[in-house]
């Protein structure tokens, strides 16, 4: 799993530098009985030298880029679209005497409905205890007691239906409205492992089109499931091949870009996902039923069926799994298109030697055998030592705080007041600046500036949303859309920042920790905003004082920018010491912890 999470375990945003793959780019190697790792790993590093020759973005390239940044509009339509499959509807009790075809506005509703005190509203859950004979309304005296609904009238004006509706999950079936969406994001937390997995073992392309074919049955599978758990069980796996086919589709891309163009193009990739985004309201407001509008988001993944025949195999992965040959072929096939000849001798590099009868060269199996007896580096290293801990614990939280917030204000449209489609395509509109600020500045102010500044700014602007008065709902808004789009620029600068801050052997593990954590704050999204249908400002003013709190904290971590990054743990320890007796400190440390090591080691091989 370890050679899974750098590439594949992302909850949103994934940015990468030039840097940050360079580092990173020998850590899928996989293991060949015929040929040696260390040959592998030549052969790997000699792709990148194929690049000058090819192009770092050239025709081919470009082609294959914006083919495979399509399925991101893709992804985006499925993973936002529970905003308007489950809109929660504005409803109340459906009274004794009503048939099923009754309207939600009714002139009785003072002698019918009580008054709830905390919405400050009719109440959408009871109804006043009574007969409700022709006496009673004559009578014009309310009663005193109510009862909970057991059917409800829905205000069909906005939405026609809903998951919402037609399964009746409001009151005290509320709570299964948010399920979906967190079952989903619980989905894409699996898919980045399993698929991921699958996708280093045996592929990109074949798993990329595994996770699109599995993502269009299952879609249309939930648009006509017959209850809310098959519904919330196909969502739970769509949710899941989001992973398959953005991210496996985002590394094939990735992994054919020059290092000095990775940047901008994970950047731009972001741009196809936020055109999803604005597109899932465009699909919603002319379709207004709910199962017509999943099928209708689903169907469009056959058409990518057709990238069979256009999409190749990673270069790079085939090199990885000792076959050159193939990746030969496809590099001439590429230079051809580009119109450029590359070497000979610099693609016969990609070619591994075979190893010696017997297996590798003695110099080989000697070093092969000093590496088996090192001591892994593992998660728990990032705990050990001190200055290790406080950066892994801000980053941890970091990415919580990010995804937890992203997610939350994009799912939290329809409760900000006003029209719901205006907010949507606005709530996705402002990540287009978003994306482009960091283009601007990223490589400029340098990383940290760039988190703290963008973190504390839409903290300062969700909280103050509680104090604007309820009749300028324009200003809500407009706090909300400011806090949506510097989150989405912290959130991009998240995951370069804390790529740099690992040290090389447990970069992997550190990017897995700190996704798993951003996982885990988009599965409990959903259920802070159900606390809004207690008070409106409230899931706002958390997101607000959480992107605040993750702010402060980030100015914890040393800047990375320009900076040589650690290779080792002790080099991650020292990173961003300032103290000479600090740095005194550490050196006796790991110093202690190395002596320790070497005797294990000692212990082990006796």
């Amino acid at each position: 799993m370890q050679a899974v999470v750098w590439s594949f375990w992302k909850p949103r945003t994934h940015l990468v530098t030039p840097e940050a793959l360079h580092r990173t780019r020998c850590t899928r190697m996989a293991s060949d009985s015929q040929v040696s790792v260390d040959a592998r790993k030549r052969a790997e590093m000699a792709y990148d030298d194929v690049l000058p020759y090819l192009g770092e973005f050239g025709r081919y390239q470009k082609r294959i880029y914006i083919l495979l940044c399509l399925p991101a509009i893709l992804c985006a339509l499925h993973k936002l679209a529970g905003v308007f499959l489950q809109a929660n509807i504005n409803h109340r009790c459906q009274l004794p005497y009503e048939y099923d075809n009754a309207t939600y506005n009714f002139p009785e509703i003072n002698m019918t409905i009580p008054w709830d005190l905390k919405s400050k509203s009719w109440s959408s859950c009871a109804r006043l205890d009574a007969n409700f004979t022709t006496e009673y309304f004559n009578a014009g005296i309310p009663a005193n007691s109510s009862v909970n609904c057991d059917k409800w009238v829905y205000d069909t004006t906005v939405y026609k239906s809903s998951a919402v509706t037609e399964f009746s999950l409001v009151c005290d079936n509320a709570h299964f409205r948010v399920m979906a969406d967190s079952l989903f994001m619980v989905g894409a937390l699996l898919g980045s492992i399993i698929f991921g997995d699958l996708s280093d073992r045996f592929g990109r392309r074949p798993i990329f089109f595994l996770s699109l074919v599995l993502q269009v049955v299952f879609g249309l599978l939930a648009a006509i499931a017959p209850e809310y758990y098959t519904f919330m069980a196909c969502r739970l796996i769509i949710g899941s091949t989001t992973s398959g086919v953005f991210l496996v589709a985002y590394v094939i891309a990735m992994e054919m870009v020059g290092p000095s163009k990775r940047l901008y193009a994970g950047v731009v990739c972001q741009f196809f996902f936020t055109t999803g985004y604005i597109l899932t309201a465009a699909f919603a407001y002319f379709i207004k039923d709910w199962r017509i509008l999943q099928a209708a988001l689903s169907a469009p993944g056959i058409i990518f069926l057709c990238y069979w025949w256009f999409v190749p195999e990673s270069a790079r992965w085939l090199i990885t799994k000792g076959r050159g040959a193939e990746a030969k072929e496809l590099l001439l096939k590429a230079a051809k298109e580009n119109k450029v000849t590359i070497p000979e001798d610099i693609l016969d590099n990609l070619l591994p030697q075979t190893e010696v009868a017997n297996g590798d060269h003695p110099s080989q199996q000697e070093a092969r055998k000093k590496n088996t007896t090192q001591k892994q580096s593992t998660l728990l290293d990032l705990f050990y030592y001190p200055n290790l801990r406080k950066k892994t614990l801000v980053i941890l939280f970091s990415w919580f705080v990010n995804s937890g917030t992203y997610y939350g204000l994009s799912w939290n449209t329809s409760n900000l007041g006003g029209n719901d489609y205006i907010n949507f395509v606005l709530s996705g509109a402002v990540e287009y600046p978003g994306y482009s600020f960091l283009l601007l500045t990223l490589n400029r102010w340098g990383r940290k500036a760039v988190l703290c500044g963008c973190m504390i700014v839409g903290g300062v602007a969700l909280l103050l949303t509680s104090v604007v008065p309820s009749d300028m709902n324009w200003l809500i808004i407009t706090l909300a859309m400011i806090g949506k789009m510097v989150i989405t620029s912290s959130y991009g600068t998240v995951y370069v920042f804390s790529a740099e801050q690992f040290p090389t052997v447990v970069r992997n593990i550190g990017i897995g920790a700190a996704s798993t954590s951003a996982r885990i704050g988009g599965i409990l999204a959903p259920y802070t905003l159900l606390l809004g249908d207690h008070w409106r400002p409230l899931p706002l003013l958390i997101y607000g004082a959480l992107a605040l709190v993750g702010g402060l904290l980030s100015l914890l971590l040393p800047e990375t920018l320009n900076k040589k990054l650690p290779d080792t743990i002790t080099e991650g320890e020292l990173f961003g010491l300032r103290h000479q007796k600090d740095v005194e400190d550490v050196d006796g440390n790991m110093a202690e912890v190395i002596k320790n090591s070497d005797l294990n080691v000692n212990h082990e091989q006796k």
